[in-house]
């Protein structure tokens, strides 16, 4: 089967207890909005997705307020900020997120899942950890791929959401020429003391199959220093040590 990062589907996975309940381990995997038909059972990782929320722009012109998302996500050079994930099915999954540009992001989930998504600059990796199992996708075949490229138009593939609220901008993005790799919108709030006068509050990922995930990010703080280090990982199918 082909492991090509299509970009989503949803996921029916391997089921594990977290907490005291049982999750979809599939479900943690649509933080970074990946596609696969093969290996643990599940199809999409989709990035990020529903949220019933904040759709919505400021007055100023589309043109100008794709702009100034533009200027914020090119003011961003790091991030970290602690992330929910809740996935279509309502299942709700917690962690920390680090990004780096250009290309390096992580989610680390909490404690008892057995997860991790890195992305190093070229790929992006999902480790199972309960399974021993690595897959690797292109970053450019993940909407993430906003967040993660300073050097993309955003014209070329965004568009602004029209809304009421003008505090709050909402974009959409997808490849118009990839339609199998999904779409994603990112919510912004207009807040001072934010690089470029935005603060991103999550995104919302939707996959060709009409599947959602939502992330919603939360004590976000930028352009810290952040060690490369951050984005290492250890294979466990060379070995079973820690994450």
């Amino acid at each position: 089967m082909s492991a090509a990062a299509t970009c989503c589907a949803t996921a029916t996975g391997t089921r594990y207890r977290s907490n005291g309940s049982e999750r979809v381990q599939a479900g943690a995997a649509t933080a970074c909005g990946l596609y696969r038909e093969s290996f643990v059972n599940f199809r999409l990782l989709s990035a990020l997705a529903a949220v019933p929320v904040l759709i919505a722009a400021a007055p100023a012109s589309a043109p100008g307020q794709l702009g100034q998302v533009q200027q914020h996500l090119q003011s961003v050079q790091s991030m970290t900020a602690n992330f929910t994930q809740t996935d279509r099915v309502g299942k709700v999954l917690t962690g920390v997120v680090t990004l780096k540009k250009p290309g390096k992001i992580r989610f680390q989930y909490e404690k008892g899942v057995p997860i991790l998504i890195v992305g190093d600059g070229k790929a992006l990796t999902f480790i199972d950890y309960s399974v021993r199992q690595v897959q690797r996708w292109p970053i450019g075949n993940s909407p993430l791929s906003v967040l993660l490229n300073p050097d993309r138009d955003m014209t070329r593939f965004a568009k602004v959401i029209p809304g009421a609220d003008p505090r709050i901008i909402s974009v959409e993005a997808n490849d118009p020429k990839h339609p199998e790799y999904g779409r994603i919108t990112l919510v912004f709030v207009r807040n001072a003391s934010a690089p470029g006068g935005l603060m991103l509050q999550g995104w919302v990922a939707l996959d060709s199959q009409n599947n959602r995930t939502t992330i919603r990010l939360t004590n976000q703080r930028f352009n810290a220093a952040i060690s490369d280090g951050a984005f290492r990982w250890n294979d466990p199918r060379r070995n079973s040590g820690p994450r």
